[in-house]
């Protein structure tokens, strides 16, 4: 069977894939993750996973899988929060409405390339300036899309999720376990 290389650093991409019964190697680079402007999310989420991918060799009986995720309102990408007031502006633009997570894979064999993107639609309670202050002294905001986590303290924001719940936490493991079959990768 070939050797899985997870192209991500990513802990939540480890867990997820860990769960889900795949062994695998961690390999990644650092890419520039500028976008030209106006792309819309889905075509930056699958560009970014693509760029991932492409940075990383791929070695003879290996299959790399790269993956990225954007936070999106009215087709607006929503960053990674470089400051505190960063990260309280987004989320309280975020509060009372419904976003959209999308996440873009990539799976590359040095034969095959295959990429997708799943879109989920997320819908926060209104949320009190408090509130949001509060999330933002746990530091969970720091280095997610959109300035919280799902899994963590920052799903107490949540009323709904309309998709793929893990495309939120980072990666679509249902539909990555049925795109790795082609590649002859399955979970143990």
């Amino acid at each position: 069977m070939p050797v899985l290389v997870l192209g991500s650093q990513s802990p939540r991409r480890k867990e997820l894939l860990s769960k889900a019964g795949f062994e695998f190697d961690v390999r990644s680079s650092n890419v520039d993750e500028t976008l030209p402007g106006g792309v819309l999310p889905e075509e930056a989420v699958l560009m970014l996973a693509e760029r991932k991918s492409e940075a990383l060799e791929v070695r003879e009986g290996e299959v790399v899988l790269t993956s990225d995720t954007v936070v999106a309102k009215d087709d607006l990408i929503l960053g990674k929060p470089s400051s505190v007031e960063e990260a309280f502006d987004t989320l309280r633009a975020l509060s009372g409405e419904t976003h959209q997570v999308w996440t873009g894979v990539t799976i590359r064999s040095r034969s095959i390339t295959a990429s997708f993107a799943v879109r989920t639609d997320v819908t926060f309670f209104q949320l009190e300036d408090k509130e949001i202050r509060d999330y933002l002294k746990t530091d969970e905001a720091w280095d997610k899309a959109g300035g919280y986590g799902i899994q963590g303290k920052g799903g107490l924001f949540v009323e709904k999720v309309n998709g793929d719940y893990y495309s939120v936490v980072g990666l679509p493991i249902a539909r990555v376990v049925r795109e790795l079959k082609p590649f002859g990768i399955y979970p143990s």
